[in-house]
């Protein structure tokens, strides 16, 4: 009896785990076809930008243009991102729009950073003068596990836009715009954003073993417990 609960137990485990990995495949599929279609709408001005984090939402991966000054001294280094299979920072840096006292949050790019010294900061220029960005709007950088919440200075694990906000002063939109690689890009930031569904490979591959691992639970208890168990001594 004690057997037979724990191969139920553990096949029901196995065959959940395979179904939240297809729902995430699903989830990450779903978006991607919502950026592709938002992509193809007209790209929003900075007018259009949201106030709201209503309106925030269904403006994500809608293309934008905004130009505006950088608030340089402000910019924070988001530790621990990955891009082309390295890893380094995310820059991110305030952009006050122009004929406004609005600001907006500007995922700049990826820079590596310098192992042998984790306090050095990457060289970023931020030109005084008005410079005009282009992106897709995201609602907030990408976060990681954080041992210790918060945190202040240019690095930093994660970045909260209430609590950013609360410590610059500035006046944030509820959204970020993450830039897009132009012709030319002299700053020296990589700008190879992954895509929402480019991963999901993974998740069917997760499945497809958890499915495994469940079909061998019951293949292992029908096997041991009727075809090759022995018969009873009298």
């Amino acid at each position: 009896m004690v057997i037979a609960v724990a191969a139920a137990a553990t096949t029901v485990l196995a065959m959940r785990l395979g179904f939240w990995q297809l729902d995430r495949a699903a989830q990450k599929i779903a978006r991607h076809d919502a950026l592709v279609a938002r992509e193809r709408m007209p790209p929003l001005d900075a007018q259009q930008l949201a106030r709201t984090d209503g309106d925030a939402q269904a403006q994500q991966y809608r293309r934008v243009g905004v130009t505006g000054r950088w608030v340089a001294g402000r910019t924070v280094f988001l530790d621990n991102r990955q891009m082309d299979g390295r890893t380094g920072f995310v820059v991110v840096t305030p952009l006050v729009i122009e004929g406004s006292d609005r600001a907006v949050l500007v995922q700049r790019g990826f820079a590596l950073r310098h192992f042998d010294d984790r306090g050095a900061l990457p060289a970023v220029p931020a030109p005084t003068w008005p410079v005009t960005v282009e992106g897709l709007i995201a609602l907030s950088p990408s976060r990681l596990y954080d041992f210790a919440p918060g945190g202040s200075g240019p690095i930093r694990q994660n970045l909260d836009l209430d609590a950013y906000a609360r410590e610059t002063g500035l006046p944030l939109l509820p959204v970020t715009i993450r830039q897009r690689e132009p012709v030319a890009s002299p700053d020296g930031l990589v700008r190879h954003w992954a895509e929402p569904a480019a991963d999901v490979q993974k998740h069917y591959g997760y499945a497809f073993q958890w499915f495994a691992i469940a079909a061998v639970i019951v293949f292992l208890y029908v096997w041991f417990q009727f075809v090759r168990r022995e018969p009873r001594s009298r």
